[in-house]
């Protein structure tokens, strides 16, 4: 049952494996458990998956960069800007999770930020994205914040915050927040 099987994916959030094979073997063994029978389990990288995506996330992936993390609570304050000249840049990421105020269950969803000014530090922008892994918000709060936060924080002149969540019932929800730029094409991320 698709619920179900969420609710257990979901379980692992927070979790550190020490390699690919170490998921794979979890999950195959629970699952086969369950089902009374051998099942096969595949698990792509990222990049792997994005070979069907549909929608091109046009930015700098942040979520690769060699970046302790030590807050995962909801802090705005972990946002800068680098030194040197204004820019237009592009940052994304695909660890963005809060959590519903309603069920408190894990929504996860991708990002993108579209900026002109200051560069937005990426190492930054990867632990404030972290920070917001036991926040609890709609999906369209969740955006609302980050655009807020980082007209704060970053002060750029224009800023696009763009948040492709996995689906709810069977709907998309996509927060666009802009002060410059009209609504992108909805197309579908790997995730939805």
């Amino acid at each position: 049952e698709s619920k179900s099987l969420k609710l257990y994916l979901n379980s692992f959030a927070n979790t550190r494996f020490a390699s690919r094979e170490a998921v794979i073997k979890t999950i195959a063994s629970d699952l086969a458990q369950v089902a009374g029978a051998p099942v096969d389990v595949r698990v792509m990288s990222m990049e792997e998956a994005a070979r069907a995506a549909v929608w091109d996330d046009h930015g700098d992936s942040v979520d690769h960069l060699d970046v302790a993390f030590e807050h995962f609570e909801y802090r705005p304050e972990l946002l800068f800007t680098e030194q040197g000249p204004e820019r237009n840049g592009a940052l994304v990421s695909h660890l963005l999770r809060s959590h519903c105020p309603v069920t408190n269950q894990p929504d996860w969803g991708t990002v993108q930020v579209r900026y002109t000014g200051a560069e937005i530090s990426p190492a930054s922008f990867l632990r404030y994205v972290v920070s917001l892994r036991n926040h609890q918000g709609f999906h369209e709060q969740i955006i609302e914040q980050m655009f807020v936060d980082l007209k704060r924080q970053c002060a750029p002149r224009h800023l696009s915050v763009y948040g492709r969540f996995t689906r709810r019932g069977g709907l998309d929800i996509n927060p666009f927040r802009s002060d410059y730029e009209d609504l992108p094409r909805n197309l579908r991320t790997i995730r939805q």
